[in-house]
């Protein structure tokens, strides 16, 4: 049995998913939620909670490997830069206390979780809720996008690079 963690990186709220998994038919769910920052904080404290929440995820779960969706910039630049730095703290945590690190598109999640690359986030959290046989959509919504990374990860055999750290 192996462990993944998967995150939905942001700089107001990181989803994260943990599940154990031998395959993609079986797969257990061991916690989802997330990690929230406040907008009163600068930003380099929120930064530093980012780094500090994921670091202790890694430290209690001990995942074998992470699944991290990558950036999708829509309109607002400057949203999407601070979410970046939020996300580059958090690869920076994924990488140094566990080593195994494995990046996965918006495009790829969709395909890997609908068939379709193009699906809506309502079709794509209905599937994590399929896959793993909850009885309702994770909620937040952040933390059902990491489960859905963390399946993606799951059923691509983590395809994708990965990054070690010796």
């Amino acid at each position: 049995m192996k462990r993944v963690i998967g995150f939905d990186p942001g700089l107001a709220i990181v989803g994260y998913g943990v599940l154990d998994f031998e395959d993609f038919n079986r797969k257990s769910v061991v916690d989802y939620g997330v990690i929230t920052t406040p907008k009163e904080e600068s930003f380099p404290v929120r930064l530093a909670i980012i780094y500090k929440a994921v670091t202790d995820l890694i430290e209690k779960f001990k995942p074998d490997e992470i699944a991290a969706e990558e950036l999708f910039f829509n309109t607002n630049i400057t949203t999407g830069i601070n979410v970046a730095h939020a996300r580059g703290v958090l690869l920076l945590a994924a990488v140094h206390h566990c080593g195994r690190l494995y990046e996965y598109t918006p495009l790829q999640i969709k395909q890997a979780m609908t068939g379709y690359g193009r699906a809506e986030k309502k079709q794509i959290q209905e599937m994590v809720k399929v896959y793993l046989g909850l009885s309702k959509v994770p909620r937040p919504d952040d933390a059902a996008d990491a489960l859905a990374v963390a399946l993606t990860h799951i059923q691509t055999g983590g395809l994708t690079d990965k990054f070690y750290i010796q």
